[in-house]
């Protein structure tokens, strides 16, 4: 079964995450189906706007810590020490580069958000042109708590450097209300109607011509090129290597491997888990 579906509705383009049963969580095939198919949608001079969204309860999850975290031992971005830290970066750079796809794309693309898009799920949603959430949905990468840096670096482009600040020193989840007040995302909406929102907003691009669209994203994208999105890109996806293989991040995973990921998870989450010294924070001091 495709991890990434594709269909043409008219002029618009239609991109689904499709890993429902896991709330659409990265694997190594995800994102080379989601640019591929973002590929499809450009060759086609009929279609006019992407709407990207997630199959199932979430649009995205983050990364598949059951495959990446809880299974013992090394994998495709857990090394066994003395790591190389130019092959994981080539590894993980090429993810950055294929939810980029996203941003490079010559039709816009907005993307749909309910239910969850975090850690790596908001690196996919934020590449988009423009993200409508709904109320309740949630936003935001946990994993600079241990064991993360948001690869793609939107977080600063879209918010300035306090918002941005603010989400990464923390890594708390904001809801769409919030991430609309702060001017992260472009608009939130009740959860009733957030496909009407995102249906009429399509229909209203799709009326203009593909040529003057690819013209306007191409003058927004290269302003933010210019401030060095590419550097930026660069630093964080080499730290993104550096937390999973520091102290903190490999006894992260080994807590993950020892009493499963959501229970590492949720001690990163609460600030239950002294990672540097590996072992539970007394909460009597």
């Amino acid at each position: 079964m495709a991890k990434v579906t594709y269909e043409k509705d008219d002029r618009i383009g239609r991109i689904t995450l499709n890993r429902p049963d896991v709330l659409n969580a990265i694997d190594d095939d995800l994102p080379h189906e989601l640019a591929a198919a973002v590929a499809e949608a450009n060759s086609d001079d009929g279609v006019h706007v992407i709407i990207l969204s997630g199959a199932g309860p979430a649009f995205c999850a983050g990364y598949d810590l059951t495959v990446y975290a809880e299974n013992a031992g090394a994998n495709t971005f857990t090394q066994d020490m003395p790591w190389d830290p130019m092959k994981d970066y080539a590894l993980m750079r090429r993810n950055t580069d294929l939810f980029m796809s996203l941003w490079r794309s010559y039709r816009p693309v907005i993307c749909k958000i309910h239910g969850y898009a975090v850690a790596g799920g908001s690196d996919i949603a934020l590449c988009s042109d423009l993200v409508v959430m709904a109320d309740d949905a949630m936003i935001g990468y946990m994993p600079v708590r241990v064991w993360g840096c948001p690869t793609t670096a939107m977080w600063i482009y879209r918010l300035g450097p306090e918002q941005a600040k603010r989400m990464l020193f923390t890594g708390d989840k904001i809801d769409g209300q919030e991430a609309a007040r702060i001017g992260l995302i472009h608009k939130s909406v009740p959860a009733d109607t957030l496909d009407a929102e995102v249906e009429a907003l399509a229909q209203r691009i799709s009326t203009v011509p593909t040529n003057q669209l690819m013209m306007q994203k191409l003058m927004v994208n290269q302003a933010i090129d210019a401030m060095g999105l590419q550097n930026t890109q660069m630093i964080a996806t080499l730290f993104d290597g550096i937390t999973r293989h520091s102290p903190e991040g490999l006894n992260f995973k080994k807590r993950a491997e020892e009493k499963t990921w959501k229970s590492a998870v949720r001690e990163r989450d609460l600030g239950t888990y002294d990672w540097t010294q590996d072992r539970p924070i007394n909460p009597t001091g």
